[in-house]
């Protein structure tokens, strides 16, 4: 195996690990995170009628992102769904002025984006076994 596939696989787990746990965490009491969350954003402009359905979505999404790109499935469709996941919580944490969390979501977002990049050098992962 190449450097650079070796690299594209280690930069892949590293952020599917953050993912995946970030999901599963959050899934084991989904109830009091939405309710964290619908609190953290009681005095953002943005309406409940938003916040409480993405804070129930959120940790789905993660945790599927992380799974596929555990698995390195669907790697494509991962890495462009974990970054509008990302791109989504970085203008929810501008709208409650969270300044402290953004440093981790532009790392996660440049992870993404990174990744997304230099897909030619996934090889892996299950996508290569399915697609021929």
């Amino acid at each position: 195996m190449q450097n650079n596939a070796i690299a594209f696989v280690l930069l892949r787990l590293a952020i599917a690990a953050s993912m995946l746990g970030h999901g599963l965490v959050r899934l084991s009491k989904l109830n009091g995170f939405s309710a964290w969350m619908a609190k953290s954003f009681e005095k953002s402009i943005l309406p409940d009628l938003l916040v409480i359905p993405f804070s129930y979505v959120l940790p789905i999404a993660e945790f599927v992102i992380g799974l596929l790109l555990v698995l390195g499935l669907y790697t494509r469709i991962a890495l462009i769904g974990g970054g509008i996941v990302m791109v989504l919580l970085i203008f929810g944490t501008a709208m409650i002025e969270n300044w402290e969390a953004l440093p981790s979501q532009l790392i996660h977002t440049a992870f993404f984006g990174i990744l997304l990049a230099f897909i030619q050098y996934n090889s892996f992962a299950v996508d290569n076994m399915i697609i021929k």
